[in-house]
């Protein structure tokens, strides 16, 4: 299943064309305007899914991912290209790589350059132009409070000095861009419904007071840059098909009448 919100008045459809195949913890990104994709997952092996914006159609591109991985994350520096990294490999490990998309023709490269340590269950989120960030996830020793940032221009990895307000595992990313990312939920001996900011001026993290409307791991996001960010779905003891917006700037928390066409987590 593929749900589709329209941002204009938050109106749920439900794509003729759903995924070439079922499956779950799987990574988007999206290059606004344009196209979105939908990578990896349990029984995904490599496929990236494409959808056309101009009218929602499928394609499956022909060069997948590097490896078969699940428990990904993924964003994009719309207009450009696109990233996913991370990831479980099944009966190798926690992954540390990063594979770029070429908006230009779809064409996937690896950069030389992965994550700061293998990790699943992680998120991400992007500041177009700029930078994209990719937070939290879980080591197999424990979870993950980094963030590693990769700067556009050169694709370079960076460290956030300060990371996750909590070391959570199974969260999810939005963006405002051009003014500040957030991650939010997750798990951590607990569900959490934290909400981090970062403003991408400078990096610094702060918390919003007001968090998820409940707190749930295994949830995904999105955003209409300039509007509002949006959380669906996840694991709150049982599967959600709540989604909970934030508008920008102010970031007020709402919930939307109605919710994804049916409850369900890892998506």
């Amino acid at each position: 299943t593929v749900d589709k919100f329209a941002f204009i008045d938050d109106s749920r459809t439900t794509l003729g064309t759903g995924l070439s195949g079922a499956r779950r913890n799987l990574a988007g990104f999206a290059n606004a305007g344009t196209a979105g994709y939908v990578g990896g997952g349990n029984s995904g092996l490599t496929t990236v899914d494409k959808y056309d914006f101009s009218d929602d159609s499928r394609t499956t591109l022909g060069t997948g991912l590097s490896s078969s991985r699940y428990a990904l994350g993924a964003m994009a520096n719309s207009g450009v290209a696109g990233y996913v990294g991370g990831g479980y490999v099944p009966w190798v490990g926690r992954a540390t790589t990063v594979d770029k998309f070429d908006f230009s023709d779809d064409s996937r490269s690896t950069l030389g350059t992965g994550l700061t340590a293998g990790l699943d269950r992680l998120t991400a989120m992007a500041n177009s132009g700029t930078a994209g960030y990719f937070g939290g996830g879980n080591t197999g020793a424990g979870y993950s409070d980094t963030v590693d940032k990769f700067a556009f221009s050169d694709d370079s990895r960076s460290t956030l000095g300060t990371g996750l307000s909590v070391a959570t595992y199974a969260p999810a990313g939005m963006a405002n861009s051009g003014t500040a990312g957030y991650f939010g939920g997750g798990y951590v001996m607990g569900y959490v419904s934290t909400v981090d900011k970062f403003a991408f001026s400078d990096d610094t993290r702060s918390t919003l007071t007001t968090g998820l409307s409940t707190a749930r791991s295994d949830l995904a996001g999105m955003a209409c840059s300039g509007t509002a960010g949006y959380f669906g779905g996840g694991n709150d003891g049982s599967y959600e098909d709540r989604v909970d917006k934030f508008a920008f700037p102010a970031d007020t928390q709402s919930f939307l009448g109605t919710g994804l066409s049916g409850t369900r987590d890892r998506l």
